[in-house]
């Protein structure tokens, strides 16, 4: 396992979820919801400046049948405009089916409605979309997922 902080993203159509892990790479925790549109690469890039990451774990959504409709197709676009903001930090991108309803399911659990807290589920599912891939990555002993090209 590779020791430094990482940042996982959820990009939904309004806004993104931002999580972090500890140094060690063992656990995510939610960091903030950014509103997406103008200042949104800004805030991402000042994150990882702030907690000092070594990399940026994005969600692809695909369907179940690990077909990408609009929302990877969005999501690979936000990566490929976030890994030339913050290049040379890289921009990797992970399977992410079913985070947000693994997110929703949390959040209902300990009473949180789907409606009231839409921006912590945003959070909630970039958590568990880094912590996905840190396990991924102690289990297989390599990242998993993609690194988007800052070029492309």
């Amino acid at each position: 396992m590779r020791p430094g902080v990482r940042l996982g993203v959820d990009v939904g159509t309004v806004r993104i979820g931002v999580a972090s892990c500890d140094p060690h790479g063992l656990l995510a925790t939610p960091v903030e919801t950014v509103r997406k549109g103008r200042g949104d690469l800004n805030r991402i890039a000042r994150l990882v400046t702030e907690l000092g990451a070594i990399e940026v774990v994005v969600g692809l959504p695909r369907s179940l049948s690990g077909r990408e409709g609009p929302a990877a197709q969005a999501a690979r676009e936000f990566a490929a405009r976030l890994a030339r903001r913050i290049a040379p930090v890289p921009v990797r991108l992970v399977d992410e089916r079913l985070s947000t309803v693994t997110a929703q399911r949390g959040m209902h659990e300990v009473g949180v409605s789907s409606r009231k807290g839409r921006a912590v589920i945003d959070q909630a599912a970039a958590v568990v979309i880094l912590q996905s891939a840190l396990d991924a990555e102690r289990t297989v002993g390599s990242p998993p997922g993609q690194i988007v090209q800052a070029g492309t």
